[in-house]
């Protein structure tokens, strides 16, 4: 029964339009990863020509075609904040693991940071801005990492991911450790390993992206409406 007095209560999202906001997300995730893929390819074709084995993917942003790896760094943030708009609207896992979603939204953050400060190439002597860039680089490859580990964990708490928490985890693990080596390992091989640890990190959100919206056209489940979202609407 509607209320007689004060003022009416907003109205609620019909599970049709959470379901419709989770895919958009979701499909924007998807597509800005294919986009990253290919400007990061084209970047790495242009002069100067930098080795992917030995230089990081930073370094992409430095030289006469540097900008089409800082506006790829503005693609890796927005994707990113696509892929938690789905998380948080699709799933309880933001409840399960709040640590788990703010790291990858420091990820997320960092890499606006990361397009706003460029690195700067050897033999060039490091700047103020180098420095913001080598910090921010460190926590968020740390944060992407271990948040993408820490929600893997409670896949088996939403329904909607719970067969996929054993491949998600493997994922995210394999992440950290090129991430440690990356930074810790042998720098004549560090692009090799900054490259594959982004490549996990990355598709880490693309299979989870991916089986959000392969579940909903094929095994019959919705990705917008979570178990609550369902009992409240009954």
């Amino acid at each position: 029964m509607a209320s007689t007095g004060g003022s009416p209560a907003a109205p609620r999202a019909a599970p049709g339009e959470a379901a419709r906001s989770v895919r958009a997300a979701f499909t924007a995730t998807i597509a800005l990863i294919a986009l990253y893929v290919v400007l990061d390819v084209i970047a790495q074709l242009l002069p100067p020509h930098y080795s992917p084995i030995r230089q990081p993917e930073s370094d992409l942003a430095v030289g006469p075609y540097g900008y089409v790896m800082t506006a790829n760094f503005v693609v890796r943030g927005v994707l990113s904040l696509f892929f938690l708009v789905g998380l948080a609207k699709g799933t309880r896992l933001g409840e399960r693991s709040r640590t788990g979603v703010a790291l990858l939204g420091v990820w997320a953050v960092g890499a606006f940071v990361l397009a706003a400060f460029p690195t700067d190439v050897p033999p060039t002597p490091i700047s103020g801005h180098e420095w913001v860039h080598i910090v921010t680089a460190l926590i968020v490859f740390a944060c992407v990492a271990i948040g993408e580990i820490l929600l893997s964990r409670q896949f088996d708490a939403d329904p909607h991911v719970a067969p996929i928490r054993t491949p998600a985890i493997a994922l995210s693990v394999l992440a950290l450790l090129f991430a440690v080596g990356f930074f810790l390992g042998p720098s004549r091989i560090g692009g090799l390993l900054e490259r594959l640890f982004l490549g996990l990190a990355l598709g880490w959100m693309l299979f989870v992206a991916a089986y959000y919206l392969y579940c909903g056209r094929h095994l019959g489940g919705d990705p917008g409406t979570s178990s609550a979202d369902a009992s409240r609407s009954a």
